[in-house]
């Protein structure tokens, strides 16, 4: 009974939200995940979830990475390799993730991947030059909450504004991530919403065109009506079941999710 306590599983499954969001944001994948007998861990990254959005002025893009990657040691303690399941910024932390440890990472699910943001301010966007111009005068810069009218969404839990020099941050790590797509190899999975306020669609075309991802093992799953957050809009039953449906699958390729019972 110690021996089978010890073993590890095939596979777990690393879940990163978004910048400014909290666990809730990609907490509907967490059950549905962990019924399927792996290990699943979602760690709350630097800054957030706080009482104030004070938490995140002066956090860096690399305080990110490092809570994802010890993360990620964490799960590989109790499984040989790793679905990284990144939502938004997490969806770049995962491709960071991917390039610098590819034989721990199986593949990868990302949902709405900031690689081009709608903001004119962001990374290859018309006024990027002149963003840390501007954050010298907006210390801090509101954000807004969208969702779609579709029936059972809402709007999770996120700061209402945010340090300015936390959002340069995060467009450091656009710019630190397009770089990588050559070196990510694994099977990939894109969700991506046709139409929302924060991530330009074709953010998509930018990851299949670039990942060196065999043409063969990487896909992307539309979604019409969504807005960012697409595990919390009127589509998230189609999302989170995407989710389960292409983690079975790599279940099923190792073989089963046989080895360690517990769960994080």
């Amino acid at each position: 009974m110690a021996e089978q306590q010890n073993r590890r599983s095939s596979l777990g499954v690393l879940i990163l939200h978004g910048f400014t969001g909290t666990l809730e944001s990609v907490n509907a994948l967490y059950d549905p995940l962990k019924a399927l007998g792996i290990p699943v861990f979602m760690p709350l990254l630097a800054g957030h979830g706080a009482a104030s959005p004070e938490a995140l002025r002066g956090v860096q893009w690399d305080e990110w990475f490092l809570d994802a990657e010890r993360a990620m040691q964490k799960l590989l303690c109790c499984a040989e390799r790793i679905i990284v399941i990144g939502h938004s910024m997490g969806a770049l932390l995962s491709l960071n993730l991917a390039a610098k440890y590819q034989g721990c990472i199986d593949s990868l699910v990302l949902a709405a991947p900031a690689i081009k943001l709608t903001s004119l301010f962001a990374p290859g966007r018309p006024l990027h030059l002149v963003a840390p111009l501007v954050s010298t005068f907006y210390k801090n810069w509101t954000l807004q909450s969208h969702s779609s009218d579709g029936v059972g969404a809402y709007a999770p839990s996120h700061y209402p504004w945010v340090p300015t020099n936390a959002i340069l941050s995060f467009f450091d790590l656009i710019k630190q991530t397009l770089p990588l797509l050559d070196r990510v190899s694994v099977p990939l999975l894109i969700l991506q919403c046709r139409k929302e306020s924060t991530v330009l669609p074709e953010s998509a075309t930018i990851l299949l065109n670039r990942i060196a991802t065999e043409p063969s093992a990487k896909s992307v799953l539309w979604f019409e009506h969504s807005e960012h957050q697409i595990f919390c809009d009127g589509e998230r039953t189609k999302a989170v079941q995407a989710v389960i449906n292409y983690v079975s699958g790599r279940i099923s390729k190792k073989g089963g999710a046989e080895g360690s019972p517990f769960l994080i």
